[in-house]
């Protein structure tokens, strides 16, 4: 037995009146910033399942105002049950002698949280039409949390508009990877703040794939590792940015429902008209937010404690929000590269052996397994496949590229030091956001590189449909 086996066994034991015996306990697939776990239990009335999420490596983090922590989650989720909220019930919060590290268990519902199955479905026909409504309702009730009351307003930290773009904005730039389109977003949130915001509990991750559904409506809202106070209309903007849509770009709110529906709902709790023009700042925001954050997924990969290949695939996901950026700031048409065959005479050419590899990964290994072994396999083939198509496209896509930064920011060196020179020049307002050629070179780049990174995403394609010869 695991030590990791043996310490679940004693808490279960403990804080779980009807335990009898551990069934089983399988890590889920997904969750790359904390860790879900599937744990079935033995009772007198027959098995029974818990859910317990986990921080990844099952070690104790240092909570800060931004993350509160797996027990401020935990509160968060049962004082949003007390609000009308469909929540599970949490069952214990981990402690230090419990000596697996920060998390909570609680009770397992089920439903459907695969966001691409929630808009595709069949089995979610008969309700689809009405689950932006209920979303709205759901948010309304979260933005209505007594925040003194519920003893959330001193553990949860406190963002305006303005603080949570320098915030995201400073995170980025800490990891040293000049990306121009990331900086222009910034500058462009900057100059169009929101105005006369009343504070309220914001759930700041409250998307398609964080919320459980079923053919009734909504089960339960996940994951609140991210919650604050702040705007509430980040969370309306946020279920409505393009990356949880999963392809259905005609349905603005998690590919399911219309910007009116959503509206709605929440007008009809909250009593509060919503103001468009102020979503779709948050909705921008969110494009931005979560470039920022799949680099910073990367980053993780290179530093932190849980080096799975999942991290570094979703560091490439930063080109699919950027260009969602494009086509919500400067959309326009674009020149798509053609690959190029290059073939040296080697035998087996590179391109060959990363394919073979790839569909080793896609066919055997994914046909042999199943869980997590079975995701990570076929995020490993997509990453091949990124491989494959910088190697047809990558030297001409670099190449020109490095020619239009020339052009904009004057001097020479790597495309590196180029791109930092641009996202200065943007900081510092040097070159202003209105600049025609500023504006073709990164809707250029950008769509370029994200059919390098993802030329099935649904913002490529929209970006795509305008392109010209």
């Amino acid at each position: 037995m695991s030590e990791f086996q043996s310490r679940l066994e004693a808490v279960l034991a403990r804080e779980i009146a009807e335990y009898r015996g551990l069934v089983s306990c399988e890590r889920l697939s997904g969750g790359a910033s904390q860790e879900t776990y599937r744990i079935v239990i033995r009772t007198e009335d027959g098995d029974r399942k818990l859910c317990m999420r986990r921080a990844p490596g099952g070690v104790k983090v240092e909570t800060v105002a931004q993350h509160p922590g797996l027990a401020t989650e935990a509160l968060l989720m049962r004082v949003a049950r007390e609000a009308g909220v469909p929540e599970p019930e949490v069952r214990h919060v981990l402690t230090d002698d419990d000596g697996l590290g920060d998390g909570f268990l609680m009770e397992w519902l089920e439903g459907e949280a695969l966001g691409a199955r929630i808009v595709r479905s069949p089995d979610f026909d008969a309700i689809r039409p009405k689950l932006a409504y209920l979303c709205g309702q759901a948010l309304a009730r979260i933005h209505a949390v007594d925040l003194e009351a519920s003893g959330l307003s001193s553990r949860l930290g406190r963002l305006t508009a303005e603080e949570f773009v320098h915030q995201t904005w400073d995170r980025y730039k800490l990891l040293g990877t000049p990306q121009p389109m990331i900086d222009y977003a910034g500058k462009w949130l900057l100059a169009n703040l929101p105005k006369d915001v009343t504070p309220a509990l914001v759930h700041n991750d409250f998307r398609n794939g964080n919320i459980m559904f079923d053919q009734n409506g909504i089960v339960a809202v996940l994951d609140w590792e991210v919650a604050h106070i702040g705007d509430p209309m980040r969370d309306l903007g946020w279920i409505c940015t393009n990356s949880w849509r999963f392809g259905r770009t005609e349905l603005p709110v998690g590919g399911f429902g219309e910007y009116a529906d959503l509206f709605a709902g929440y007008e009809s709790v909250s009593g509060t008209p919503v103001d468009p023009e102020r979503v779709r700042f948050w909705e921008v925001f969110g494009s931005f937010w979560w470039a920022t954050g799949c680099l910073g997924m990367a980053e993780h990969y290179r530093s932190g404690p849980d080096k799975t290949v999942e991290r570094p695939g979703i560091g490439r996901r930063s080109s699919e929000c950027q260009v969602d950026c494009v086509n919500l700031l400067i959309p326009g048409p674009v020149r798509l590269l053609a690959p190029r065959p290059d073939d040296d005479g080697d035998m087996p050419r590179l391109d060959e052996l990363l394919v073979s590899v790839r569909d080793f990964l896609h066919k055997d290994v994914m046909a042999a397994t199943q869980g997590r072994t079975n995701f990570l396999a076929r995020v490993a083939g997509n990453s091949l496949d990124i491989v494959l198509r910088d190697l047809a496209v990558g030297p001409q896509h670099r190449a020109e590229e490095k020619a239009r930064l020339k052009a904009l920011v004057g001097g020479d060196g790597d495309v590196k030091a180029l791109r930092t020179a641009l996202v200065e020049a943007i900081r510092n307002g040097s070159l202003p956001l209105h600049d025609a050629a500023l504006i073709e070179h990164l809707r250029q780049t950008v769509v370029n590189q994200v059919a390098i990174d993802q030329p099935r995403y649904s913002g490529f394609r929209t970006a795509a449909s305008r392109a010209v010869d």
